[in-house]
C-alpha cells in the first residue's frame, strides 16, 4: 500500500486569521508529505505488513517481526501520517458541532470551559514538540493526553477524537514563541466544539 497526501476540505487560507495560509501550505505539503514518503519507504522493505492499516501497525508495534530500527521509523512516520490526517480533518472554517461529544465532555470534565482550560494547560506545558489529544479508551471514556514527537494514541491502545499539533512548525510563522496564544485560538477552527 502506498500512502498519499490527503486533500484538505478547505483552502490553505480558510483558517485565517487563526492559522495563516503559509503555515498551512508548508505544514501540509512539506512536513506531512515527508512523513508519508518515509512511511512508504520503510513499508516497501516489509511487504508482509505493507497492507495492514497504520493504526494496526502502531497498535501492535512491539509484536511486529521487523528490525527495531524499522519499528522506530513506523512509530515516527506512521504516527506523523495519522496525527496530521486527523489534524486536518477536525479543523474547518465552519463549525460542525458533535453534540454527543459535547455532552460527553461536559459529563467528564464538568463543563466545556473546564475541559478547554485543562486541554490548554496540557498543551502549553508539554515540553518540546508533540501533540495533545482528547482520546477514548476501550471503555469509551474520555481522557486528555500529551505525547512527545509524532507518537500516536494508537501506540497506547487509545482512539483519538481530536488533537492539536504543538510542534513549532504548526504555529511559529504566525505566533513565534507564543504557543499559548496559538492553542487558545485553535478552538476557533476546531469544528467539533462550539
Amino acid at each position: 500500500m502506498q500512502y498519499t497526501l490527503p486533500n484538505l476540505n478547505y483552502e490553505y487560507n480558510a483558517l485565517e486569521p487563526y492559522i495563516d495560509e503559509q503555515t498551512m501550505m508548508i505544514h501540509h505539503t512539506k512536513h506531512h508529505q515527508a512523513y508519508i514518503d518515509k512511511l512508504n519507504s520503510v513499508l516497501q522493505n516489509h511487504p508482509e505488513i505493507a497492507d495492514e492499516p497504520v493504526e494496526e501497525l502502531l497498535g501492535n508495534l512491539e509484536g511486529l517481526d521487523i528490525p527495531d530500527s524499522d519499528k522506530t521509523l513506523i512509530r515516527n512516520h506512521g504516527g506523523g501520517y495519522l496525527n496530521h490526517n486527523l489534524f486536518w480533518e477536525v479543523m474547518s472554517p465552519k463549525k460542525d458541532v458533535d453534540e454527543q461529544l459535547l455532552a460527553d465532555i461536559e459529563n467528564k470534565f464538568g463543563s466545556l470551559s473546564e475541559f478547554k482550560q485543562e486541554f490548554e494547560n496540557t498543551a502549553v506545558s508539554l515540553f518540546g514538540s508533540g501533540w495533545v489529544y482528547l482520546v477514548r479508551d476501550n471503555h469509551n471514556n474520555l481522557q486528555i493526553i500529551s505525547l512527545p514527537n509524532q507518537d500516536s494514541p494508537y501506540l497506547k491502545g487509545l482512539t483519538p477524537v481530536f488533537g492539536i499539533d504543538v510542534w513549532e512548525h504548526a504555529y511559529y510563522l504566525k505566533y513565534q514563541n507564543r504557543r499559548a496564544e496559538y492553542v487558545s485560538n485553535w478552538w476557533n477552527v476546531l469544528k467539533l466544539l462550539p
